[in-house]
């Protein structure tokens, strides 16, 4: 018995292509990721001014690593309702937060620290513009890096936990740098998804990218000032 390709969005002449219907709802969440990793961009800065105004203490490893992933695991859980926008401005406010010691830190201690956030800003911007741009106008399938992306963030969080155990502080250039290519590949990895349907939810994909441009900001702060120190 023949299957009639309309009960799949396509016709006979589309087969294999994404379907009118399927390339709205691609369309819309990019849209709506674009929309809402800017609001949080901008409310992240906001936060991290206050923090600068009120000279905001450094507030340690500890609870920064715990209040990200608390609040990262409630924007997972609440993604798919309207809590999940409350979830993610408390998540994205949060970082602001933690970076606003750090910004004041290259202001007040590093040479040029001004410039140097200043340069860190802008290669941020145009890596993630950049990538962003090459993902939607190839069209390519970034799934091949589903694997380094896993294993890399599996690493990065024995870093991390190595790091608040050993002192790495030698070895922070090379991790720096590390940290800025897992990064731009889960921009790319992400930003696939997105165009290839394999992620449908706006909150989930912001909260990724966001973290991404968080990450790369923050190691490049390391590597601008270590260089120009």
């Amino acid at each position: 018995m023949q299957q009639d390709p309309a009960r799949f969005g396509q016709s006979s002449t589309t087969a294999g292509r994404p379907s009118a219907r399927e390339l709205i709802a691609t369309h819309r969440v990019l849209r709506n990721t674009y929309l809402l990793l800017a609001a949080t961009l901008l409310f992240s800065a906001a936060m991290a001014g206050v923090a600068m105004a009120i000279n905001m203490p450094y507030l340690g490893p500890w609870v920064t690593l715990g209040g990200f992933f608390a609040l990262l695991f409630l924007t997972h859980a609440t993604r798919n309702s309207a809590f999940g926008l409350v979830s993610v401005f408390a998540l994205t406010g949060f970082m602001g937060l933690t970076l606003g010691p750090i910004l004041s830190f290259y202001l007040t201690g590093v040479p040029n620290g001004g410039q140097v956030i200043m340069s860190a800003l802008a290669t941020t911007a145009i890596a993630f513009v950049g990538l962003s741009a090459y993902a939607l106008a190839s069209g390519r399938d970034f799934s091949f890096l589903r694997g380094f992306v896993l294993v890399g963030i599996v690493g990065l969080l024995g870093v991390i936990i190595a790091s608040l155990l050993f002192d790495l502080s030698a070895y922070q250039a090379v991790i720096s740098g590390a940290i800025i290519l897992l990064m731009g590949a889960l921009i790319l990895f992400q930003t696939g998804q997105i165009v290839h349907g394999g992620e449908t939810n706006y909150i989930s994909a912001t909260v990724t990218l966001y973290v991404s441009i968080y990450n790369i900001f923050v190691s490049l702060l390391q590597l601008f000032g270590m260089s120009n120190d």
